[in-house]
């Protein structure tokens, strides 16, 4: 985690910390895997760079991963198991010749070193750090444009920070709406009336920019007194707002079988952005893969499941949109 106003980069360097070559077979090219690293004031943070081994500058995609601990493979800590989305995805985009970029958020997976205190974290703050990472590859000679493509929680981050310095976003499994809005819906048929109520006063009051004293203790997971600053920062964005000032080209992606974020919420951005290129793809969950309609206890065993594949439409649509 990292401070709210001051600039967070000292210096920015490549650390080249290990060098994989695997083959693409698609194409016979040579996939280059390398540890890109950048100081900040409170430590380094860590990302993976699959350059794809090809004559002539190449398009980059920039994932940003979605809310809490989730790491730049797109793996969760409090979730048994692996899905690995983010590799996965990186591994098909270098096999047509596109290069990638993922990242562990500060406080995450190899970045945890440079996290503060979860009192001190602000919503901007992942916005700046993104930032920065366009700003260290529009000096790199070898890519030719930078697609910002923004998970979950990550898609609204990818909107600020794409604003005038990416080439491109993609939007995939983005809420269409401010998080106060999204944490009522999601309450809404979890509570007591009278818990409802003292819960949906007290999203108003962190709206509104105030601090809450007394909130009620089933909720304390989400009220505690040191999230309540960085709530207060991401309840200022409405997404549907932020994606309608992007003026290039912008693609939004659903999928239908997610039970985190729905279909009203990429119908919301779409109506906000209605040149963007809209998909809902079909038995595609939030962690990207193509599962059954299940039960949710039995959907959640998915997000674990290395085995399972991240949908190729998916795949094939983001190749075409990044390339032409």
């Amino acid at each position: 985690m990292l401070s709210s106003t001051r600039t967070i980069l000292l210096s920015i360097c490549y650390l080249i910390a290990f060098n994989a070559k695997s083959m693409a077979h698609d194409f016979g090219l040579t996939t280059d895997t390398s540890t890109v690293v950048f100081h900040s004031e409170t430590g380094d943070l860590f990302g993976t760079m699959t350059l794809p081994d090809k004559k002539g500058k190449l398009p980059l995609v920039i994932f940003i991963s979605g809310s809490g601990p989730t790491d730049r493979d797109g793996n969760n800590p409090l979730i048994q198991g692996k899905n690995n989305c983010f590799l996965q995805l990186s591994d098909a985009l270098a096999k047509k010749g596109i290069a990638s970029f993922r990242f562990d958020k500060r406080g995450v997976g190899q970045s945890k070193k440079a996290g503060l205190k979860e009192s001190d974290l602000r919503f901007e703050d992942y916005v700046k750090d993104v930032e920065s990472w366009i700003g260290m590859f529009h000096k790199d000679e070898r890519i030719s444009k930078i697609i910002i493509a923004g998970h979950s929680e990550g898609s609204l981050i990818g909107m600020l920070a794409a604003l005038n310095k990416a080439d491109k976003f993609i939007s995939i499994s983005g809420p269409g709406y401010a998080i106060d809005e999204t944490l009522k819906r999601q309450l809404k048929n979890q509570l007591t009336d009278s818990l409802k109520n003292q819960a949906f006063m007290d999203i108003d009051s962190l709206k509104a920019g105030y601090t809450v004293k007394k909130f009620p203790l089933q909720l304390f997971s989400l009220f505690r007194p040191s999230v309540q600053p960085y709530l207060i920062s991401w309840m200022r964005y409405d997404p549907c707002v932020e994606i309608g000032k992007l003026n290039i080209p912008v693609m939004i992606v659903q999928g239908d079988n997610d039970i985190q974020v729905l279909k009203e919420d990429a119908d919301r951005l779409f109506s906000c952005k209605s040149d963007a290129k809209f998909l809902i793809i079909k038995k595609m969950n939030h962690v990207l893969k193509e599962v059954p309609k299940t039960n949710q206890s039995e959907h959640i065993k998915t997000y674990g499941d290395p085995s399972l594949k991240v949908s190729r439409r998916l795949i094939r649509e983001m190749i075409h949109f990044i390339k032409n």
